[in-house]
């Protein structure tokens, strides 16, 4: 089943059919946003097996970043600035939504979306048992794990963080904190040796990025010289300002 297979098994769902005249780009698009839109409903185990293959292939061209790609200072933590859906750690952060499942806008730029994109259809639907199975909206500062299917890491730890509207509080760093000590919680507690977490809340949750910068920074190694715990931490950045950021927050705290 080729990428047009998987684009006219969506949108039969739909009720919809189309003449398959698209550039390859045109097809990339389409298929992801049927992909964003799809609601979690049951799917074909044939889809399924069609849909890891092309995803697979995909990750192949994109590439995977490995541990060994990367450098560790002493205490086990990395900065490393790209596309988190390559990276082959034990756990990437999800940076969630209250209904934990997934960015609905086509092609839109978030991480919710491009994890969901990446990890494929199965990943929603493993969101949405296990939101049924609690029966209300995620609180924000918990974390929930599933099966990361496609992407290169196991697992994904969803985290709702906090929006910020207007000034920002103390609640609203205390909530940041709780995020990240319970990614890393529930990590040890599964037993993998490493996570990389995304920029939490900041983008269009409104977290000031310097802030939630150091609020990461200080949480990460506050944990791991509290619990002595080894798991090796991965900030990931998307942007060259939050590099910056990290990298002087990591320097100057050695």
């Amino acid at each position: 089943m080729s990428r047009a297979d998987l684009i006219s098994y969506l949108l039969q769902e739909r009720g919809e059919k189309w003449d398959g005249r698209l550039s390859a780009e045109e097809e990339k698009r389409l298929y992801r946003s049927l992909v964003n839109v799809r609601p979690p409903y049951p799917v074909s185990e044939e889809y399924l097996k069609k849909e890891d293959e092309y995803l697979q292939g995909r990750l192949f061209e994109r590439g995977i970043v490995r541990l060994s790609d990367l450098t560790f200072d002493e205490d086990g933590i990395a900065l490393w600035q790209g596309d988190i859906t390559r990276l082959q750690s034990d756990a990437v952060v999800n940076a969630a939504n209250k209904e934990l499942l997934g960015c609905f806008a086509p092609c839109h730029a978030c991480i919710d979306n491009c994890i969901h994109t990446y990890a494929g259809v199965r990943l929603r639907l493993s969101c949405d048992e296990l939101m049924r199975a609690q029966g209300h909206d995620e609180p924000t500062g918990v974390a929930k794990i599933t099966p990361a299917y496609n992407l290169p890491s196991k697992y994904v730890l969803h985290t709702v963080g906090p929006i910020v509207s207007g000034r920002l509080t103390e609640k609203n760093k205390s909530d940041l904190r709780s995020c990240y000590v319970s990614c890393l919680d529930l990590a040890v507690k599964n037993g993998l040796e490493s996570v990389a977490f995304c920029c939490i809340s900041t983008g269009v949750f409104g977290f000031p990025n310097d802030e939630a910068a150091k609020i990461a920074v200080r949480t990460v190694r506050d944990f791991k010289a509290r619990t002595g715990s080894g798991i090796k931490v991965i900030f990931d950045v998307f942007k060259k300002y939050d590099y910056e950021l990290y990298r002087q927050l990591l320097e100057k705290n050695r």
